[in-house]
Order: structure tokens, then C-alpha cells, then sequence
């Protein structure tokens, strides 16, 4: 876990790689209860049987599923002190490059594209890279912007 001491500590990071995440494993409750969520229970998310056939093999996270971590998956990687709060702001590009089968393990790489500032504090952008255990390709690859207010 990297720590920032307030945002002037997080610019000066801009450029470098922040760290790798803890591995997280994708359950098939997690996907059903997302698919609840989101009233999108097309088979290849929801029923495993059936997916035993089809192109995967098994069952799929759903591609927002697995961006929905983020937060969760960067929680891991670090933390910024000396402000009030964090915010999402939104994100700039999302790629879905890979499939996520049930029981992959996923953790998040960060990087620190930019910190510039906004009234109140700074936004910043990282590039976060979704990474399956064992896989070629990532799961997702995505430039997301939050602020961060003091």
C-alpha cells in the first residue's frame, strides 16, 4: 500500500507506476447478484450449465461488473491523506479486453497519468489495468478520473 501525505505528495508521483493490488476472486453469487442488480441475466453471466457450452466454458463476469470494482481493486494499491474526500468524477476511455471466467482471480495495476487542479482540490487520472491470474490479456483497461478535495 502506497500513502500519500496530502495531493502535493501525489503530483509529484505523476508518471510512475502507484502498485499492484491484491488479488480479488470473482464468484458466481457476486455475478448473479450484479445481474440482479442490473437486470442483465443473459446466459453466459448467469447460467452455468448452459455456458458449459458456449464459448467460454463457463460462466462471465459482465464487463461492468468487473469495472465496478475499481474501487475496491485500487482500495489495495494506495491512499491519499490530508483531504476531506475523494470523489468519482468519471472515466475518459474503458476497454473490455478479455473475458472474466467464474473463479478468476483479478487484482488492479495503477498508474498516475496526471494530477491538475480544480477548485477545492485536484482531479486525477489514473490508467488502471484489470489483470486475470494467469491470463495473456487483461480483464479491462480504463483511464479513470476522481478528485480529491482538501
Amino acid at each position: 500500500m502506497r500513502v500519500f501525505d496530502g495531493v502535493d505528495d501525489l503530483r509529484a508521483a505523476v508518471g510512475t507506476q502507484l502498485g499492484t493490488g491484491d488479488w480479488v476472486t470473482i464468484e458466481q453469487n457476486q455475478i448473479d447478484t450484479f445481474a440482479d442488480a442490473t437486470d442483465d441475466h443473459q446466459w453466459i453471466h448467469v447460467d452455468p450449465e448452459r455456458a458449459k457450452e458456449g464459448p467460454f466454458g463457463t460462466t462471465i463476469a459482465h464487463g461492468f461488473l468487473t469495472l465496478s470494482l475499481l474501487p475496491s481493486l485500487v482500495s489495495s494499491v494506495f491512499e491519499v491523506h490530508g483531504t476531506k474526500m475523494g470523489v468519482n468524477y468519471g472515466l475518459n476511455k474503458v476497454r473490455f479486453t478479455s473475458p472474466v471466467p467464474v473463479g478468476s482471480k483479478v487484482r488492479a495495476v495503477v498508474d498516475l497519468d496526471e494530477v491538475t487542479d480544480v477548485t477545492g482540490g485536484v482531479q486525477v487520472i489514473t490508467k488502471i489495468t484489470v489483470e486475470i491470474e494467469g491470463a495473456e490479456r487483461p480483464a479491462l483497461v480504463a483511464e479513470w478520473l476522481t478528485r480529491r478535495y482538501v
